[in-house]
């Protein structure tokens, strides 16, 4: 729809006035009308600027919005259903009996996927917070629906499941993320609480596929970038970390890869300038001190082969401390 108002433009070349001169724009009309003499000069042009608008009652509301949300195929409507507002504010700051008693009604009706939306909000809402790309997320929402499918959940920690489903999609996209991790983000769900819904998740789609469950391999590499990164270690410090990582999988390390991570870390650290605590290091990764210990007990024997030759002579290895 075009808008009533008028602006002016450019310069044109008048054939009445016989020289350049300024020309108005008439919306409404489609008109482009020379200013000097009123000779329309062009009538019923197309307006090919953008054509926002808004279709809410409420005064100030300039949102450009012009259409729902994308389909949703995991919703029993496609996503594509109406919703009507139940916000009672015309344009006039008045009361709007018909639509605001519409949206009264339509909320108090039966939506099979109420609970469906309310689980996809949280979950977009985790990945938010974790900064995790939408191909997580939607991974996660499909872990979410094919469990629900096969078995009712009530009864069961809710945010518990919801971040089992993301801890999972994370690792089937090899974007792992601890479990540590997701739990700051599961509205109060432990370590303990989303592992149980973790396994429960993974025994429900294995009965449904009729075979075990890929959820990829993890590795030290994995975690360790986003771990220097939080400690605020140098880019040399980091290629070096990198490199032990990667040569420790050759080893005999009965360790979780993310203790490894860690141990590494404590052990590039020690060998740069830019030490960092141990209890700095627990925190940023979330593995406890005394892992980090164990871990590096069990490194500290093969650190002429972990460390970089370009990083540290063998001799400077004497600096590391003793397990």
């Amino acid at each position: 729809m075009a808008s009533s108002a008028s602006s002016l433009s450019s310069e044109w070349l008048c054939p009445e006035c016989k020289r350049a001169t300024e020309v108005v724009l008439d919306h409404s009309a489609g008109d482009t009308v020379c200013s000097e003499c009123g000779l329309v000069l062009e009538a019923h042009s197309i307006d090919e600027t953008s054509e926002w608008r808004t279709f809410t009652n409420e005064s100030g509301d300039n949102d450009p919005v012009r259409v729902g949300g994308p389909s949703n195929l995991l919703l029993s409507d496609g996503g594509l259903s109406t919703v009507i507002s139940s916000r009672p504010n015309n344009a006039n700051g008045g009361s709007d009996f018909l639509g605001s008693g519409l949206g009264r009604w339509q909320s108090r009706g039966s939506n099979p996927d109420r609970s469906l939306l309310q689980a996809f909000k949280a979950i977009a809402s985790m990945s938010d917070r974790l900064g995790l790309v939408a191909t997580i997320k939607d991974r996660a929402n499909e872990i979410y629906k094919k469990v629900e499918d096969q078995k009712p959940l009530r009864g069961r920690n809710q945010d518990a499941i919801l971040a089992a489903c993301l801890y999972i999609a994370c690792r089937q996209e090899d974007k792992p993320r601890t479990v540590k991790e997701i739990c700051s983000v599961a509205n109060g769900a432990t370590k303990k609480e989303v592992g149980r819904a973790k396994e429960f998740i993974v025994k429900q789609l294995e009965v449904e596929m009729g075979q075990s469950m890929e959820m990829g391999t993890i590795h030290a590499g994995d975690f360790l970038r986003r771990f220097c990164s939080h400690l605020g270690m140098t880019n040399q410090a980091v290629k070096a970390a990198q490199e032990a990582v990667q040569k420790s999988e050759e080893l005999d390390i009965r360790r979780s890869p993310i203790s490894v991570a860690a141990a590494v870390i404590y052990m590039i650290t020690q060998l740069s300038d830019d030490k960092k605590l141990l209890k700095d290091i627990s925190l940023s990764t979330g593995v406890a001190e005394g892992t980090i210990r164990n871990s590096y007990k069990d490194l500290y024997p093969y650190a002429v082969r972990l460390i970089p030759s370009w990083c540290a002579k063998e001799e400077d290895l004497g600096n590391l401390c003793s397990p």
